[in-house]
C-alpha cells in the first residue's frame, strides 16, 4: 500500500524543487531596483531590433549608452561596497535619459 502513493510524492517533491531553483527576473531584480531597470531597459531595445523599430546604428547608439550605464554601476559598488545616494542618483538620471532615448528611437 505504501507504494501506491511513493510516485505522487516524488512528483511533487521534484515539482517543489523545480519551482524553488528556477530564477526568474522578478526575484533577481527587486522591482524599480538599477539592475531591474537595466534588465527591462535593455529587453526594451531587443524587442525594437526584432519588431524593426530601431535601426543597426540606433541600436549601437543605446547598446553603448546601456554599457556605459553597467561600467558606472560596477565602478560604483566596486568602489566602496555599496550604491550611495548621489551614485544612485546619478545612475537613475542616466536610466531616465536612456529611456527617453529609447523611446524616441522606437517611435520615431
Amino acid at each position: 500500500m505504501r507504494h501506491r502513493f511513493t510516485p505522487i510524492v516524488l512528483a511533487s517533491t521534484l515539482g517543489a524543487l523545480f519551482l524553488a531553483t528556477t530564477p526568474t527576473v522578478s526575484l533577481a531584480f527587486p522591482h524599480h531596483s538599477i539592475g531591474w531597470r537595466q534588465h527591462n531597459q535593455e529587453r526594451r531595445i531587443y524587442q525594437g531590433v526584432r519588431q524593426e523599430q530601431i535601426s543597426g546604428r540606433e541600436f549601437a547608439r543605446l547598446d553603448r549608452q546601456e554599457d556605459r550605464i553597467a561600467r558606472d554601476r560596477y565602478r560604483f559598488i566596486h568602489n566602496d561596497g555599496h550604491l550611495g545616494p548621489r551614485e544612485r542618483f546619478r545612475l537613475q538620471h542616466e536610466l531616465n535619459h536612456s529611456s527617453r532615448a529609447i523611446y524616441r528611437a522606437r517611435h520615431n
